[in-house]
């Protein structure tokens, strides 16, 4: 049942995809796309909340394995970026986000986890790998953000205005947004750093060294980021190449040993 959901969200993210790509060629002018994509993305979001419902929680806790852990963050990116086009015209950035997300969800089904990943403990330490992936999933937007600003920005100072980048905000909200972002995402990777050293037991622990200072790493990156906006103006290549770094960091943290070990070394 789970797989089932599974492929009719990915289905309903790519006809997301191609119906905003439809609505942007059109202009803007087809009010029936609009609500269209609107609808087929809510769809998308509900039947993936299922299939997650059913792979992630387990009655001894959640089982975080490679793929359900990348499920988890493919859904809380959509959900994100679902809200914030609610209120602003940033649904562009669902072209790549949830292509992409389609594939990494499809790919957990064709090539599933050999073993669970299961957190167990109390339900502080829970709301901790929660707040964690959620962290994440707003530097993931962050870091789509940064590439299409800096793609954005390279068109303009070449003049280049036409095709999908005449669609965009402008420069000036696109930068503000990506800050927005960077402003949330740092205060919930604070609040889990916190939160891993009240709630996990050795937090430097030698599965845990990496993660840990790697997230540290990046809170710096993105700290320094925000200060430098704030203090001395940083914008443009400087705040798409911090932005990034940041993110790599942070992938690299939270992924890169789960794939290591779940997938690499264990097939």
């Amino acid at each position: 049942m789970a797989d089932i959901a599974t492929l009719v969200a990915a289905a309903g993210y790519l006809i997301t995809v191609l119906l905003i790509y439809l609505y942007i060629s059109r202009g803007k002018s087809s009010r029936k796309l609009a609500a269209g994509f609107g609808a087929v993305w809510a769809a998308a979001l509900f039947f993936h909340a299922i299939a997650l419902g059913q792979s992630l929680l387990s009655p001894v806790g959640l089982d975080l394995s490679f793929h359900n852990a990348i499920s988890l963050v493919v859904w809380l990116v959509s959900l994100l970026l679902f809200i914030t086009s609610m209120r602003c015209p940033m649904e562009i950035l669902g072209i790549p986000t949830l292509g992409i997300g389609a594939v990494l969800i499809v790919a957990g089904i064709f090539h599933p986890d050999l073993k669970a990943q299961i957190v167990q403990g109390d339900p502080g330490l829970e709301w901790h790998v929660l707040g964690s992936l959620l962290a994440f999933a707003l530097f993931t937007l962050a870091a789509v953000q940064a590439i299409v600003l800096a793609y954005q920005d390279h068109r303009l100072h070449n003049h280049q205005l036409k095709g999908w980048v005449a669609y965009l905000p402008s420069l000036q909200f696109m930068e503000s947004f990506l800050f927005q972002l960077i402003g949330v995402g740092f205060t919930l990777l604070t609040l889990s750093l916190i939160s891993g050293w009240l709630f996990v037991d050795d937090i430097f622990a030698q599965h845990l060294a990496h993660k840990t200072l790697l997230s540290i790493f990046a809170w710096i990156i993105f700290g320094t980021l925000l200060l430098g906006r704030a203090f001395a103006g940083w914008r443009g290549r400087t705040a798409v190449r911090l932005t990034l770094v940041g993110f790599s960091l942070l992938t690299l943290a939270y992924f890169g040993s789960k794939m290591a070990l779940e997938i690499i070394l264990a097939s």
